[in-house]
């Protein structure tokens, strides 16, 4: 099986901007801003509205990002997000079904982990890269903490990664994070201020390159 996901966009930029519960309308609106700013990766997520259409047609319509599924729990999610044409997994737990489908039909999977066990169990399974979940209480530090041991293991910590903090994480060890809120800021999407979102997605992205040029 496999799908359209291109590894190459990730690495150009590697944070997974994640998205729950907008509109399509208004993800067509900010997507322009997004790609002009150097953002590839988009996931959405699974408990949104309309989940299957919004995916359906971001897929059809910029096929020159990745666009997968978040909040991928179950079997029954994973078929509707790859029906709907999604090109990447991500859990927020790790479901050894939901792996092992995924590894069978070279789906790339982020599985959401925790503790030292659970990465690398992920790792084990077959993670594309493992999602560290959450990582808002624990910061840069646990992520070095645990390549201190399992140096092999990629990791995309992914809970309060903001614009302030990204740079300590990639200089952690990680390959990439993943966003959510602290990327779609909220307030300036209902304002429609899409010019000053773009100039907050071209910080974090230059953040990255800087982080990543160290």
């Amino acid at each position: 099986m496999g799908t359209n996901y291109k590894p190459e966009l990730f690495e150009q930029m590697p944070v997974v901007g994640i998205i729950r519960n907008v509109s399509l309308e208004t993800i067509e609106e900010i997507l322009p801003y997004y790609k002009k700013a150097g953002l590839t990766t988009l996931e959405i997520t699974m408990n949104s509205d309309n989940v299957c259409a919004i995916i359906k047609a971001v897929a059809a319509n910029h096929p020159e990002i990745n666009v997968g599924a978040g909040t991928v729990c179950t079997m029954d999610d994973l078929m509707q997000a790859l029906e709907a044409g999604a090109t990447f997994i991500v859990t927020p737990i790790m479901d050894v079904a939901v792996m092992k489908y995924c590894n069978e039909n070279n789906i790339p999977i982020f599985p959401g982990a925790f503790t030292p066990l659970e990465i690398y169990k992920a790792n084990k399974l077959g993670a594309t890269a493992v999602k560290i979940f959450p990582a808002t209480q624990m910061g840069p530090g646990y992520v070095k903490d645990i390549l201190g041991p399992l140096d092999t293991i990629k990791l995309l910590p992914t809970g309060g990664v903001d614009v302030n903090n990204i740079q300590s994480f990639f200089q952690a060890g990680a390959i990439g994070v993943g966003m959510g809120g602290s990327l779609f800021d909220k307030k300036l999407i209902e304002a429609k201020n899409y010019e000053l979102l773009y100039q907050h997605f071209k910080a974090i992205c230059d953040a990255v390159n800087t982080a990543r040029a160290k």
